[in-house]
């Protein structure tokens, strides 16, 4: 059967999903080590969480030293550490100022937390300022258009649907392929970034609520249904034809083929199409415009 056959081509977009919202995703960068090193762009505020203030200023593009001190967090200035004597910072840059964690550089804030007498560093960062993160770290940036706001609305998608996913460990996902690769302000370019502002707030959706849209590198030739990796079926995962018959499978093979869908835009298809190629019966929201995104 034709490909153009199983494709729709015309999609109605809603606004849904009043009942949480999405106001930024903590994203893992650092979890479990002694000590960590942090930068900033301009000169930026440390705050107290516990107190609401500001109680230091960071100075611009100058490496600073903190670790874990008992169950508190302590920060090196002049080759002496100092207890701040609260388990919880953040580092707030201002405006169009970016902070750095693991010789990358972030939009939005760093949290710094002691949990359980080890440091983990979160990047608490609005949706879309994650999601230019992403794309180019999940999907190379000069493949097809289409395949870049495709994977872009299928990030989003699955970041929402796994919200609190790792609230345990004190954010929502991790910053590797295990959830998401990202690589931050770091790994943005123009297109990658066209990509995601013009899919904006786009997720796809099956009954109303935002699926967690997985994807792989290459299913090798056909993708699997969800019952083939866990134990049920998932309605809107179903296998068909990958589209990536001359890549090696990498991956689970669930939903998106990320080469099937560059090979599918460079055949002259859309993000939407393709999207609603790889997911069965599904439709596509828009992300609340009242929210903080």
């Amino acid at each position: 059967m034709n490909i153009r056959n199983l494709i729709f081509a015309v999609f109605f977009i809603f606004t849904l999903l009043h009942s949480q919202s999405a106001f930024a995703m903590k994203i893992g960068l650092v979890d479990g080590v002694q000590e960590t090193r942090i930068g900033t762009s301009k000169d930026s505020q440390l705050i107290s969480p516990l107190h609401n203030r500001a109680f230091y200023t960071l100075k611009a593009m100058k490496p600073y030293n903190f670790k874990a001190m008992g169950s508190t967090v302590a920060i090196e200035l002049n080759d002496q550490w100092f207890n701040l004597n609260i388990a919880r910072v953040v580092i707030k840059p201002p405006e169009k100022g970016f902070v750095s964690a693991k010789r990358k550089w972030y939009r939005g804030e760093l949290i710094i937390e002691n949990r359980g007498g080890k440091l983990v560093v979160v990047n608490n960062v609005p949706l879309e300022d994650y999601m230019l993160g992403v794309v180019p770290s999940e999907m190379p940036s000069k493949w097809n258009y289409e395949a870049l706001k495709a994977q872009a609305i299928a990030a989003r998608s699955y970041a929402i649907a796994n919200r609190g996913k790792r609230a345990s460990h004190g954010y929502d996902l991790k910053d590797t392929p295990e959830d998401q690769a990202y690589g931050g302000a770091s790994a943005e370019t123009a297109t990658t970034n066209s990509a995601v502002m013009e899919t904006k707030g786009i997720v796809i959706t099956y009954n109303q609520k935002v699926i967690p849209a997985y994807y792989s590198a290459s299913a090798g030739g056909h993708t699997v249904n969800a019952g083939a990796v866990w134990n049920r079926d998932l309605p809107y995962l179903k296998s068909v034809p990958s589209f990536d018959d001359n890549v090696k499978k990498n991956g689970h093979g669930l939903g998106m083929s990320q080469h099937g869908a560059n090979n599918l835009a460079q055949q002259g298809y859309n993000a939407y199409q393709i999207l609603t190629y790889y997911y069965n019966n599904v439709k596509f929201g828009r992300l609340d415009p009242s929210w903080v995104l």
